[in-house]
Order: structure tokens, then C-alpha cells, then sequence
């Protein structure tokens, strides 16, 4: 019979149970709903059936709990029979029986659940009818016909659960008619909108706005779409094979109670890195994830290490994954790895080739992608069981050469799902494990292992990033093959940031050719990373959970985002201090050499003043530095730097110290600047536009603290290089700057590791880039400078101790500029 022939047949098949021609057309254009209907209709045994019966069948089969399809019969019996009737009777039933799921369910207990045997007459309806119009007619009378009829037949529902639907709205109308009469042409015009009333605006002080201002407890908790463990009887996924077969994903009764009993009914979770590199930011959403549903529902979540690969993984990754998951400020329940399941694993690999579910196969990597392709079985894969153990327990023993053989799981070769393909489950690997040492030379795939450690370690939800959705069918095949328990899969959307890759492939890439100085270098974005770069874990946590952990899709987040939470803390938390990164010398004629005056520096803008602990003593002496750009030898209206003949205000973190005023240039060979002379005025009654930061030597004859400074930027020129073929030429070349002679205030000099400041008035330098080195330019002086007079805030950077600091010398990475985009221009 044709595909014609055959639409045609199940098309009449539908009609005949009462459902409208376009109904049941649009039945046939979904495969699954067109399934199902055909089967209820088989179930239901009828040949042709009242368009009322039909309904309720079709809603049957739309609305069925998959979890409970042994039960489907039994109620499509009381359809049939009139026993169950209408819509509120079966969503009734609907409703009990995805609770109850598989199991044995009291039928008195059902009946009386969905109103079996419960006849509503006609006049019992029209009783509560007239009731609940009589307690609405004023509001009817009002509104006539724009007042809402189905509140009405809500009302009346309230007294008759099981009343005909159709019955109640009939009724309803009949008497509205009676009442109002006629519909006129008023009643047929849309309602005028009430304009609501702007409230009284009343002026409030500031810190009445704060107090506005939802905590972080307010927020919407982002754990809430997770269900319950015991909801763990439910279908988390249908699995469909070519032969029409449909396996359905679910925990029988008394696997979930097992589960349930080790668990106590708490969330387990799990965060299963591979420890083949460093972790980067993509894996801190997973950490909120899996780390965070666990402590918020008071349960616990394992460190479970996915060590199946042994030529990739090294001691120093496993080590560094179990630092920087504390650093991240989250205590794994347990660590594990799944080679301490080797055993378990490989016993239940036999039991799958005992049940027929597995086999040992000789294909190349070739040969298995082009049977794939082509979706052809193994050759090998219909040979004997026997044979197959044999050859299992050789590959164990380290009797067949690496390549020769894999254990392949008998899965589905014609499904629509490539990954049904018969996954390999083993490959032999004679090489040293960081765990298991050498008593394996058989090691599992992570599609074989990973839900079946996630069975044995009873974990309730495992989650993971939506390129794994495809992978839940073989998930829940090979646990179902098993008779194991089935832990809650959910993914979620990966996190993507612009302007650097999070492949470890490509990570692992750019360490191993030196293209960056190591897993921990400043401008990746690893965790090891940006902790260097001095940002800290709070801010990553607080960005991730900003994002949220929704299905939605991969989009690319810019990196502006992610800086703005860094910002928003280091704002709260970095001291202000002065430092000059390219100095020039500037000697105050008028104050004598040997004297030393004490300023007052603040470093918080917002500490009282009273408060003794927020400052610190900066020495004004007669030599002192300023930035090399704030030195022009021509002056303009619009420039507000220093000039021959011209002042300036020297700022004093937060305060300000003296005006000082250009008297001569000193020149060297090749009309090189070499010293600026000038003079102070201590009375302070100069008033000039221009501020600049500087440094003095601390006392007569003796050279600033000298420190090395190492500006960073994007390491990459383009927001998205993983999509480029030839994705290292888009490395930007003026990533890293290192200016190895800055002067720094005296107070810097107690400075150790994980100290942050705010060096002051570093945003203003603009920097061009030529082919192997940095050129400060003076191009956008003009714009810095009055955005200097305006707002202070505008040009200043943070900045870290980095882990290259000595006793000898301090080194400071840059964190971060102050300028914020994502705050000006929104959510990106």
C-alpha cells in the first residue's frame, strides 16, 4: 500500500471518531501525536464513536503521562464507557495517574478521584446557575455583555466539578439573553481603558532610594526550575528506535525508593571536569550550577573527575581543579573519580554482552565513520555472545594490540539519532593511569561511564551544557539496559565570551606553542587566569549568576559584561593610589632639596574624615614625576595639562596638594626633554583647571619605588575567533605591555599577593600599537584631559600583585580599566 493510500486510510480513521476534518489533518502532519491517536483508538477497540467519546480519546492521546502507559488502556475503557465523560473528569484522571506513574493504584481511590458514577442533572446546574448570577448582577447590569462569562461558569464549575462544561456555558448564556436582551451595537465596542492615576510624587532623600534596592536574597532564585528527587518517577525522555519501538525513560517505584533511601530524599549532584587542562569561566557556570542546586536545597554535590583518557590527564591538572574549585568557594561533598568504578564498570560491560546489548568489534575509526554514514551495521555485530566475552576478557588481559578491537554497544544503526549509532564503550590503551596505575589497559568512553557512575553515585540531577542533549538518548539506553537508576538529566545554555576561545583543545594550543605564558596567563580566561589578573571569585559567581542558567541557546556574552561585575566589586574594595608608568622629572625650584612634606592621601572616596585608618602619608619633595603625556611644550584652550608658563593642580588621591607652574624646560641631546623645572604655590591660591597625578622621591637624592606594570588587553582582535579557519592570526598583538620601570608611592612598598588598587588617572592614556612595541600618543589628549576635569572616575585602572612579585621588586597587572561600556550601553 502506498503513502497515499496509507494517509488516506488513518485519515478516515480519525473522522471516524467524531474529530473535524482539520483536525484531523493537522494530526497527520505530527508523527508522534498521529502514533499515539492510532494506538488509542486501537486500545479503545471502537469503530466509529460519538464526537463526544472521540474528543476526550484525542485528548488522550495529546495529554497522556508517559510515565503511567501501562495504565492507558484501563482508562480509555472508562472513556468508552461513559464512566469518564468529560473534559474535568479526564484531566482529573490525567492528573492521578502521572502521579501514581507505573504502579498498582486503588481503583475506588481513582473513581472517586475523577468523579466516576457522579450524574449532574440539568436542574442542579441551572440551580447554581441562577445563584451565582443573582450574586453578580450588579456587575452584570454594569458591564452587560463585556463582563466575563467564564468567571461565571468558574463559579458554577465550584459547585459542580463534574458538571458538562458545554451544559453550564448554555445555560449561562440563555439566561444572560433573558436578562440584558438583545446584544446592541454598544455592547459589540470594545471597552474604554480606565486611565490609571499617576500617583503623587514625593520626593524622597537618597538614602531612602537605597533602602529600595532588593538584596541579592530578593532575587529570583535561579535553582527553583529544578524538580524534587522524589519527582524522580517521572519520563524524563522517550527514546525512539527505527523499528517503531519507543522506550520510555523512568524510575520504577521501588528503584526510586532505593534511591531515595541512600540519598534521604537530598539533591545529589555532581561536577565531573576532565582533568586534561586548567579550568576557564565556562567551567565556573557549571560550578553555580552543580555546586550552587546543591547547597541551595541543602543537599551535596561530588568532585567527580572524568579520568577515562589517561593520555591527556596529568597530576598537575587534577591538583589544580581541587584548588581552584575551594578558590571558587565551593566544598565538594566527595572527590571522586570514575576509575575508582573501573570494576564496576567493566562487570557491568560483560552483563550488557551477556543480555545481547554489546559487542566486540574490529572496525578502523574509518571504517566506523563510514558505516555510519552510511548507517550500516558492524560486520561483527551479530557475532556470537560467547565469542564476544572471550574476546572482551583478551582485550582485558592486554592480549589484543591497541586498535585492534573495541566494545561496541548494540544500540540503534538506523536511528534518526547519530548518537543510537552503537557508541564504543571500550578502547584498549596500554598507557599509565594517574590513578589506577597500570592495572588497566582497557579504559571506558565517557558516553559508556558517564551516566553509569552518575547511577552508582545516586546523583539526583545530572546536568550538563546543551551540546549534550543529543547524547540523553544513549544516556537513558544504557541505563535502562541495565535495570539502573535513572538520575534527572537537564542542559543548560554553554557560556560563550567574546574575544577569546574556550576550547581546551585551543587552550592547550596556544600554552603548549608559547603563545601565552602559561595556563595562568593574565589574558586568558581560565579561572588560574583572571584570579592572576586579580579578579576575584566573588565577581565571577555574582557575573554567572547575572546570566542565569537557562536552556535558551548559545549566544555569545561580550566580555564588557563580565568586566562590569568585576568593576561593580573592585570599586567597593581597591585603595586609590598614585603610580607613574612612563615618568618624566619635574623639579620644584622653589622648595628647598632637603626639605620633606607630609600630604594627607585618602584612600576611599566616601571614608569620614575622622577616620585615621583610610589614610596614609605621601612625601611632597622638591623632585617629583608626572606621566610623560602630561607634558606638552605648545598649550591650547582645549589642553589641560602642563605647559611652559602654564599651571597645574597636583592631585593627592582623592585630596589635592599643590599648584605648580611650568618655569623652564630642560633639554638633553637630540632636543630630548630631560627635566621640567617649576614652581609651588603653597598658599594654594592658584586655581587651575588641569590635575594631575605624580610621585616624589621619597627624601632628598633617593628614586621612587620602582615597579613592573603589565597592561593587558583582549587577546583577541575579533569578538568570536573559534569560528575563524586560521584563528591564531586574529591574536592581538598588542595584547601584553610590560613597562618594567614605574614609580610607585612609599605606601605601595607592603604590598603582597592578592593586594588590589585603583592606580588613578591611568585611563586617560591612549595607546597605539606598531609592530612590536607600544607608543604612548598624545592624538586624544584633548577629550582625556577634560574628561579629567569633570569626573575623576573616568581615568583610573585596577590593579593586582602578581605572583612574580619579589622582595626585591613588586609586579602589578592590570585588571581592569574603570570605564565601564556594558553599564552605559545595557545588557549585551
Amino acid at each position: 500500500m502506498g503513502t497515499a493510500d496509507g494517509e488516506a486510510n488513518t485519515l478516515n480513521l480519525f473522522l471516524s471518531i467524531g474529530l473535524d476534518k482539520r483536525t484531523a489533518e493537522n494530526v497527520l502532519v505530527n508523527q508522534k501525536v498521529t502514533a499515539n491517536l492510532t494506538a488509542v483508538i486501537k486500545e479503545a477497540g471502537v469503530d466509529g464513536c460519538s464526537k463526544t467519546i472521540g474528543n476526550l480519546l484525542y485528548m488522550v492521546a495529546t495529554k497522556y503521562p508517559a510515565n503511567a502507559l501501562i495504565h492507558r488502556p484501563s482508562l480509555i475503557q472508562y472513556i468508552v464507557s461513559s464512566k469518564i465523560k468529560n473534559q474535568a473528569q479526564l484531566d482529573a484522571a490525567l492528573a492521578f495517574l502521572s502521579t501514581v506513574g507505573p504502579e498498582p493504584f486503588n481503583l475506588n481511590e481513582f473513581e472517586e478521584v475523577c468523579g466516576v458514577g457522579v450524574d449532574v442533572s440539568i436542574e442542579e446546574i441551572e440551580s447554581s446557575v441562577n445563584t451565582v448570577l443573582e450574586e453578580n448582577m450588579n456587575a452584570i447590569l454594569e458591564q452587560r455583555y463585556h463582563f466575563n462569562v467564564g468567571n461565571l461558569c468558574g463559579q458554577v464549575r465550584k459547585c459542580h466539578p463534574w458538571a458538562d462544561a458545554k451544559i453550564v456555558k448554555e445555560l449561562i448564556d440563555a439566561k444572560l439573553c433573558v436578562i440584558l436582551g438583545e446584544r446592541t451595537a454598544d455592547d459589540d465596542k470594545k471597552p474604554l481603558k480606565k486611565k490609571k492615576e499617576k500617583p503623587v510624587k514625593v520626593v524622597e532623600k537618597a538614602n531612602d532610594a537605597i533602602a529600595c534596592i532588593p538584596s541579592v536574597e530578593e532575587e529570583v532564585n535561579p535553582y527553583s526550575i529544578f524538580p524534587e528527587p522524589a519527582e524522580n518517577f517521572k519520563v524524563h525522555t522517550e527514546i525512539f528506535f527505527s523499528n517503531g519501538d519507543i522506550w520510555r525513560a523512568h524510575n520504577p517505584r521501588e528503584i526510586l525508593e532505593k534511591h531515595l533511601k541512600f540519598t534521604g530524599g537530598k539533591v545529589f549532584t555532581r561536577f565531573p571536569p576532565e582533568p586534561n587542562g586548567y579550568l576557564h569561566i565556562g567551567h565556573a557556570k557549571a560550578m553555580f550550577i552543580d555546586f550552587g542546586l546543591a547547597k541551595e536545597r541543602g543537599g551535596s554535590c561530588y568532585l567527580r573527575f572524568d579520568d577515562t583518557n589517561p593520555e591527556a590527564e596529568k597530576k598537575e591538572y587534577i591538583d589544580h581543579i581541587q584548588e581552584i574549585v575551594q578558590w571558587m568557594g565551593w566544598q565538594p561533598f566527595k572527590v571522586t573519580h570514575t576509575s575508582d568504578y573501573f570494576q564496576e564498570l567493566y562487570d557491568l560491560a560483560v552483563e550488557l554482552i551477556r543480555r545481547g546489548l554489546a559487542y566486540v568489534d574490529h572496525q578502523t575509526p574509518e571504517e566506523v565513520k563510514e558505516y555510519r554514514e552510511k548507517k550500516m551495521n558492524s560486520p561483527w555485530r551479530d557475532r556470537p555472545i560467547a565469542e564476544s566475552l572471550k574476546l572482551f576478557e583478551d582485550m582485558r588481559r592486554g592480549l589484543i594490540e591497541e586498535g585492534k578491537a573495541t566494545l561496541r554497544l548494540k544500540q540503534d544503526m538506523q536511528s534518526d539519532n547519530k548518537n543510537m549509532y552503537d557508541l564504543i564503550a571500550y578502547r584498549i590503551k596500554f598507557a599509565h593511569h594517574p590513578q589506577a596505575g597500570d592495572k588497566w589497559c582497557i579504559y571506558p568512553s565517557y558516553d559508556y561511564s558517564h551516566c553509569i557512575v552518575d547511577s552508582l553515585e545516586n546523583v539526583t540531577h545530572s546536568l550538563c551544557t546543551l551540546e549534550f542533549e543529543i547524547r540523553r538518548p544513549s544516556y537513558y539506553w544504557l541505563l535502562l539496559a541495565l535495570d539502573l537508576y535513572q538520575p534527572y538529566v537537564w542542559e543548560y545554555s554553554r557560556l560563550n565570551i567574546s574575544n577569546t576561545v574556550m576550547s581546551k583543545r585551543k587552550l592547550n594550543r596556544l600554552v603548549t606553542e608559547k603563545w601565552v605564558d602559561g595556563w595562568d596567563d593574565p589574558r586568558l580566561m581560565t579561572l588560574a587566569g583572571l584570579r592572576r589578573r586579580g579578579v576575584s571569585s566573588t565577581a565571577i559567581n555574582s557575573f554567572i549568576r547575572g546570566i542565569g542558567i537557562t536552556r535558551s541557546d548559545n549566544s555569545m556574552i561580550r566580555v564588557d559584561r563580565l568586566e562590569h561585575d568585576i568593576r561593580e566589586e573592585l570599586n567597593k574594595t581597591a585603595p586609590r593610589t598614585m603610580v607613574i608608568l612612563h615618568p618624566l622629572k619635574v623639579v620644584i625650584t622653589n622648595l628647598d632639596a632637603g626639605s620633606v612634606i607630609d600630604l594627607d592621601a585618602k584612600m576611599w572616596p566616601e571614608a569620614p574624615s575622622d577616620d585615621s585608618s583610610s589614610y596614609y602619608k605621601v612625601p611632597f619633595t622638591n623632585i617629583i614625576y608626572i606621566e610623560q603625556s602630561d607634558f606638552r611644550l605648545k598649550d591650547s584652550k582645549d589642553y589641560y595639562g602642563l605647559a611652559p608658563g602654564k599651571s597645574v593642580l597636583l592631585r593627592q588621591v582623592i585630596l589635592y596638594a599643590f599648584p605648580i607652574k611650568c618655569t623652564e624646560v630642560i633639554y638633553g641631546d637630540n632636543d630630548t626633554i630631560l627635566e621640567i623645572h617649576a614652581e609651588y604655590d603653597p598658599s594654594k591660591k592658584t586655581k587651575p583647571k588641569g590635575v594631575l597625578h605624580w610621585v616624589a622621591q621619597p627624601s632628598p637624592g633617593v628614586e621612587p619605588i620602582k615597579v613592573e606594570v603589565r597592561m593587558f588587553e583582549k587577546l583577541f582582535l575579533s569578538e568570536n575567533p573559534a569560528e575563524l579557519e586560521d584563528w591564531l592570526a586574529d591574536l592581538n598583538p598588542c595584547s601584553k605591555e610590560l613597562i618594567p620601570e614605574a614609580y610607585a608611592v612609599p605606601s605601595l612598598a607592603s604590598a603582597v599577593l592578592g593586594d588590589k588598587f585603583q592606580f588613578e588617572r591611568l585611563g586617560m592614556i591612549i595607546s597605539i600599537c606598531y609592530s612590536t612595541h607600544l607608543i604612548f600618543h598624545g592624538f586624544e589628549r584633548k577629550k582625556g584631559l577634560m574628561s579629567l576635569a569633570k569626573t575623576d572616575a573616568l581615568t583610573s585602572s585596577y590593579f593586582a600583585v602578581d605572583t612574580d612579585s619579589s622582595p626585591d621588586k613588586l609586579v602589578f597587572n592590570r585588571t581592569i580599566t574603570l570605564r565601564d561600556s556594558y553599564s552605559k550601553s545595557g545588557s549585551k
